[in-house]
């Protein structure tokens, strides 16, 4: 069956922020995301989740060990378990990402005090 933002099973986090659930299995997450202008999600960490984050349109920000990186269209980045991230939009324009996980990231978030 073939899947796309248009039919997947979609969702909001954060301020506005949408997601579309194109994979959802216990060992596999992919997720198509977007972010309006300065929006953000929470610094955090996966105890178990290993995921790959990759732009599809716009520029994103995520902070990564406490360093900031650049993501550009069809630029992408690999976050290991345990190592604290962000992912920020500070662009005037929306940005569009893939955020792959394995195993699922659905309860394996401890988010990172300030």
């Amino acid at each position: 069956m073939k899947i796309s933002k248009e039919n997947a099973e979609h969702y909001i986090w954060g301020q506005l922020c949408d997601g579309f659930h194109l994979i959802k299995s216990n060992d596999l997450s992919i997720i198509h995301e977007k972010m309006p202008p300065e929006t953000f999600e929470e610094k955090h960490y996966h105890t178990k989740a290993k995921q790959f984050f990759f732009v599809l349109s716009g520029q994103a920000t995520i902070e990564v060990n406490d360093e900031i990186v650049l993501l550009n269209e069809h630029e992408g980045i690999e976050i290991l378990p345990n190592i604290p991230h962000q992912m920020m939009n500070k662009s005037s324009d929306d940005v569009e990402f893939i955020l792959i996980s394995t195993p699922t990231s659905k309860g394996d978030r401890v988010v990172v005090e300030n």
